[in-house]
């Protein structure tokens, strides 16, 4: 055997490496029974693969066999060493000499160009065989050993995160279809029947593609530069990385929101009924409110002279075939349809009721008018009782005549309006000579009563306080003006 290039070892350097060979050949024979009865692996040696994950294994999967060769090669060079050693319990220079060549020189015989990122494939001549020390075998039995664990552990990270993932949310989807088909959504007559379609083709493809090609999913935390090695004392590593669930989560989320629509369906479907029946009971309170503003109408037609009413309008009567539709669609199970129509029926029947109360009001604002002033010139009797002249002739002229225009029909109101003014201003004398009687109270008149009537109440009509009728004094409306209207 040819002298060893390197320095000659002495015996404890020679045990010392012996040991620490012997325990690294120890660990690797561990690593590799391990990675051969990894469930990626298996998985890998019988998929159909394609795409990234068929060019990363063709390359990867040769390096399980290759690593048995290398350990083969490594454990003989070993055994070799050990046998030199043993043959006396002190080594002589020659033997210290030759176990110093088989441990740290090039003594090793290994294929050329056995490396996963070797020379063969960058394009370079490889080497029919080669001859190397023993850590430089270790050092490319690490390196097989990395790029193959890589493979393997990414695809079984990929496999074991997404397939029974995949499946539950596929029979999630099936639930939410039959659910789906019992509302009436169906592929192309409803747009949720169409998102599901898509969903169940989306999560088919990705469920294909993990199983054929998982390294697609697969974002590693390395770099490449960084690739190839082991960290240490760890045999069976976690691969660096995370597994890509994006699609698989967006899909999740989608079936979440065709699901929550497909409740407010089924919530429809139990409420329809009550619904349409709101909707009818608005319709009717809204006729019956035209039917009164008709006949308000009237009543002001007759009992209101000169009074520009408007029409009262006619029942929604389209929208009440479109209840038709809305009944026959409940009755034909279309709920996609229906919720629709349902939300517009609703807010068109509320609308309609407001109509009619709006024209209600319209009709009856003359007779309102009326009742105000009728209000307002029994105030003012009441005031002139109070203050001792509802007996002077020209008050109960202009009284009269003011009550006389507003009880008869039809009822002029503009001409009542002007004479109501006419009363409340025949009572401005009386109420100067008040204001000018010692303490404001006219003669002989106890302080606080009218006539022996409590202040405040005699005459005057219910809801009418006698202090607002004291205000009304003074205020003359314009002529021809209707006050309160």
């Amino acid at each position: 055997m040819a002298a060893s290039a390197g320095p000659v070892l002495n015996r404890e350097e020679v045990d010392r490496a012996l040991a620490r060979l012997g325990a690294e050949r120890d660990a690797v024979e561990s690593a590799l029974l391990a990675l051969q009865d990894h469930p990626g692996l298996r998985l890998l040696d019988g998929a159909e693969l394609s795409g990234r994950t068929l060019e990363r294994w063709s390359v990867a999967g040769k390096g399980l066999p290759l690593l048995w060769a290398l350990f083969d090669r490594y454990s003989e060079a070993l055994a070799s060493a050990r046998a030199v050693r043993a043959r006396k319990a002190k080594p002589g220079a020659p033997e210290l000499a030759e176990l110093s060549e088989l441990l740290t020189g090039d003594a090793v015989t290994v294929p050329g160009g056995a490396l996963p990122d070797g020379p063969h494939l960058l394009g370079a001549p490889a080497k029919l065989v080669e001859r190397i020390s023993l850590d430089a075998l270790m050092a490319r039995m690490n390196s097989w050993y990395a790029a193959v664990l890589e493979v393997v552990s990414a695809a079984d990270a990929v496999w074991s995160a997404l397939p029974a993932r995949i499946d539950l949310l596929l029979a999630e989807l099936h639930r939410v279809r039959t659910l789906a088909a019992s509302l009436g959504v169906r592929t192309g007559g409803h747009p949720l029947g169409d998102d599901l379609a898509g969903l169940e083709r989306d999560l088919t493809e990705l469920r294909a593609e993990v199983r054929e090609d998982p390294l697609a999913l697969w974002r590693p935390a390395r770099v490449p530069a960084q690739r190839g090695t082991v960290p240490e004392g760890t045999a069976f590593a976690t691969p660096a990385g995370v597994v890509d669930t994006e699609r698989f989560d967006r899909a999740g989320r989608a079936l979440d929101g065709v699901r929550l629509e497909l409740e407010d369906l089924l919530r429809l479907r139990d409420d329809a009924e009550e619904r349409l029946q709101g909707v009818g009971d608005l319709l009717q309170r809204a006729d019956a409110t035209l039917a009164e503003a008709r006949r308000a109408r009237g009543e002001v037609l007759a009992k209101i002279a000169a009074s520009d009413v408007p029409a009262v309008p006619g029942p929604a009567s389209a929208l009440r075939e479109r209840i038709v539709t809305a009944l026959e669609l409940r009755q034909g199970g279309q709920w996609g349809r229906l919720a629709p129509l349902l939300d517009a029926l609703e807010d068109a029947a509320a609308k309609e009721l407001a109509r009619a109360r709006q024209s209600l009001t319209e009709v009856t604002q003359p007779l309102a008018v009326r009742a105000e002033l009728r209000g307002r010139l029994d105030a003012y009797k009441a005031m002139a009782s109070r203050m001792r002249v509802a007996e002077d002739p020209e008050v109960v002229e202009r009284y009269e005549k003011a009550r006389w225009l507003l009880w008869s029909a039809p009822c002029d109101l503009r001409a009542a309006a002007v004479a109501v003014a006419r009363f409340q201003q025949s009572l401005r004398p009386a109420r100067a000579e008040q204001q000018d009687a010692p303490d404001g109270v006219p003669d002989g008149v106890p302080d606080g009563t009218a006539a022996g009537t409590p202040a405040g109440t005699a005459g005057t009509p219910t809801g009418t306080p006698t202090g607002a009728a004291d205000e009304a004094v003074g205020r003359t409306p314009a002529d021809g003006q209707v006050q309160g209207g």
